[in-house]
This record gives structure tokens, C-alpha cells and sequence, in this order.
């Protein structure tokens, strides 16, 4: 098995730093808050309107014609419409599913998000909150969702299979990516208690949600789990004969390179990306198919800044970069690290790129000058990713 796909982010899970006209006028930083700061019309018609033309059947025509396989969906907890005040998106998964199958796509839902947060991520709905696991019935909730999932879309042709959950935190990443100073909780009170996960409870969860979609889920789709930014503390897992089709997920950013000490040169990064991504997803091979389900070309070096980790105007760096490199010199870092990248997930079962998609305007906002390589289209389009 090998999949080549793009992920379909910022458009059913919300990420600011995307497409952040849809925060204008408010202060929320997160999809939590954002229906917490708008009227009850003004947050509809903003969410209906995205949902509409953010991701629509043209663009998975465009995503067939790059060379990809399947798309990688993004889903709230709130995915069904029952947690209040925010809307539900399971006609917006009905229609994907339905372009998928008309173009020869596959998708991954990946759930994305858990009601009190499983990483205080932005991405993770709930800025600076971590404390979905400490809550046994939120993660029944949880069970729950992705059971309704696995009945609804078990046995349609384009479900390539489901992800449990999206990166749910463990200690050390905590610790690397400072989660509470990076991520402020906006309510202090709430975010009393956050903390990372521990692998203990992801083993139980990921055992106990397996159990729940297989009911529904036929055995040649995949059930995905993340790997908790632990990528090699998993080889005694799942070992049972009764396992079957589980493929683990992880994610690998050049920014997280940059943040664990990797220099901001082109061949430093090329170096890590072949003793760390390569070397780890050969190894882990032997006890999962192991996919990249995030990455991209992103890079403080390309970017003609040190962006400190991916951090950017949202973190309080705004205007820290430049375009200080030319159009041939840019090309010849995206396209060097591309392929490194692109080699190391073929030591695996294949990838997902972030995102397939964005809004941000990376040529008149200075902040954002040189982050256009989070948008697969345009990296297309520039001739920095490869033809597939």
C-alpha cells in the first residue's frame, strides 16, 4: 500500500492563520471562541459561506489532475451539529464524498479536534486547553463520533479510512513546543489542569476506538492512528493477531526541526531529514505501514527569516520576514527539500501534504511574506513541488 494525497485543511476545522478574514472584528485566536464573539447570524453566514466556496467539486478535479490519490479531511467533534453553539459539517463530508468518488479520489476523515482539547493547539479548536482526556466523557463523546462515522461512510467506495484522532499531545512535544506560552488560553480558568497525554492512555484509547469502528468499518479500510510525536514508541502496539489494516500516522515538519536545534541551512536540513524522518519511518516500517499525514516545504531558510519554529504575526512576530531571496534561489531550496522529503516518506506507505489550500495573502502583508509553500496549488504552480 502507498498513498500520495493533500490535506483539506481550514475547511471543515478552522485554523485563523489560513484564512484569517473569517476572524475580522473579534479577538478569538480559535475556533471555540469565534461563535463566543460574533451575533448568531453573523457566525452563520461566515462558517456557510467559507464552507461553500473554501473547498468546492473543482478543486477535486484539480487535486486529480496534480497526481494525487485521496484527500485527508479535517473534522470537528462537532461534525454531527450536536454540540452548541457550533454548526455541524456532515453535509459538507456527504458532498466530498461524493466528488471523491466521481473523480477516482479516496478520502481520510481524520477527526481533528476533541471537546476540551487534546493538544491546546490553535488547530486543535482551543487555544492553551488540554484537558479532553482528563474527561471520561468526553472521550465517550469522542467514541462516539467516530462510531457514527465508520456507520455512515463504512462501506462507500472513497473512504480510504479514518483517523482516530489528530495529534494528540504527549510530554515531550509539550515541553518543545511550550503548548501554554505559545498557545494562551484565552479563559485561564479553563485551561486549569492542561497538560499532555500520556501514552498509556493514547495505547487504551486507540485499542478502545478501534473496537468501535471495526463494527462498521470492513477490514480493507484503515483505521489510522497518530503517533503522539512519538514515532518510535509504538513497535509493541497492536501486535495481535486481531489488528488488522491499522496504519500510523505521523507528522514531520522542517519548523520542528528548526525548533529541536536543526541549523537553518540547506543542507542541514536535507541531513535531518535523512537521519531523522528517513531513518525513523524505515524503522517503524517493520511494525506499521507508516504514513506522513502532515508536511511541507516550509522553512525559515526559504523564508529569508528565522520564522523560531513556525511561529508567525499570530505569535507576536509580525513583520520579522523579508523577501530577501530571489525566485531561482527560493525554487532551488523548495525543490532540494522537497525531494529529501518526498524520499524519506518512500521509506513508508506514503503521504499527506498541509494543505492543499490558503488564503493568507503572502505578497502584501508582510508577516506573511514567504509562507506561500504551505499551499500545495501554489507550490504546483511555482515549480517547487514535483510532478506525481
Amino acid at each position: 500500500m502507498y498513498v500520495k494525497g493533500v490535506n483539506l485543511g481550514n475547511w471543515l476545522v478552522l485554523e485563523k492563520w489560513m484564512s484569517p478574514a473569517l476572524f475580522e472584528g473579534t479577538a478569538a485566536e480559535d475556533e471555540y471562541n469565534l461563535p463566543r464573539q460574533l451575533s448568531r447570524e453573523v457566525y452563520e453566514a461566515r462558517i456557510q459561506i467559507h464552507r461553500s466556496e473554501y473547498i468546492t467539486e473543482r478543486d477535486f478535479v484539480s487535486i486529480k489532475a496534480m497526481g494525487m490519490e485521496a484527500v485527508r479531511i479535517p473534522v470537528p467533534y462537532f461534525v454531527f451539529g450536536d454540540r452548541e453553539p457550533f454548526i455541524g459539517c456532515i453535509q459538507e463530508l456527504d458532498k466530498a464524498f461524493n466528488w471523491a468518488e466521481k473523480y477516482g479520489l479516496e478520502i481520510l476523515i481524520d477527526l481533528h479536534t476533541a471537546p476540551l482539547g487534546q493538544n491546546g493547539f490553535d488547530n486543535g479548536g482551543i487555544c492553551g486547553v488540554c484537558r479532553w482526556s482528563r474527561e471520561p466523557k468526553e472521550v465517550e463523546f469522542v467514541l462516539s463520533v467516530l462510531e457514527r462515522l465508520a456507520q455512515r461512510y463504512g462501506t462507500r467506495k472513497g473512504l480510504w479510512g479514518i483517523e482516530v484522532l489528530n495529534e494528540p499531545i504527549t510530554e515531550n512535544a509539550w515541553k518543545l513546543m511550550d503548548v501554554p506560552n505559545r498557545y494562551p488560553a484565552a479563559d485561564p480558568e479553563l485551561a486549569e489542569g492542561s497538560g499532555p497525554n500520556t501514552l498509556e492512555f493514547l495505547k487504551e484509547f486507540y485499542m478502545r476506538a478501534y473496537d468501535r469502528l471495526r463494527q462498521y468499518l470492513p477490514e480493507e479500510k484503515y483505521v489510522v492512528i497518530h503517533d503522539g510525536f512519538e514515532l518510535l514508541a509504538w513497535k509493541d502496539f497492536m501486535r495481535e493477531e486481531k489488528y488488522v489494516n491499522v496504519v500510523l500516522d505521523t507528522h514531520q515538519y522542517l519548523m520542528m526541526a528548526e525548533a529541536a536545534g536543526c541549523a537553518q541551512e540547506l543542507e542541514a536540513y536535507k541531513d535531518y531529514i535523512e537521519e531523522h524522518f528517513q531513518k525513523d519511518i524505515r524503522e517503524m516500517q517493520q511494525y506499521f505501514p507508516v504514513i506522513c499525514g502532515e508536511w511541507c516545504l516550509f522553512n525559515s531558510l526559504a523564508c529569508g527569516c528565522d520564522t523560531k519554529g513556525g511561529q508567525s504575526v499570530l505569535n507576536g512576530v509580525e513583520g520579522s520576514c523579508g523577501e530577501q531571496l530571489d525566485a531561482g534561489q527560493k525554487q532551488e531550496i523548495y525543490r532540494s527539500v522537497a525531494k529529501a522529503q518526498l524520499d524519506a516518506w518512500n521509506e513508508g506507505s506514503g503521504y499527506f501534504y498541509w494543505s492543499y489550500k490558503l488564503l493568507t495573502d503572502t505578497v502584501n502583508d508582510k508577516g506573511w511574506i514567504g509562507w506561500d509553500s504551505w499551499d500545495l496549488g501554489r507550490c504546483v504552480d511555482f515549480g517547487w513541488f514535483p510532478a506525481v
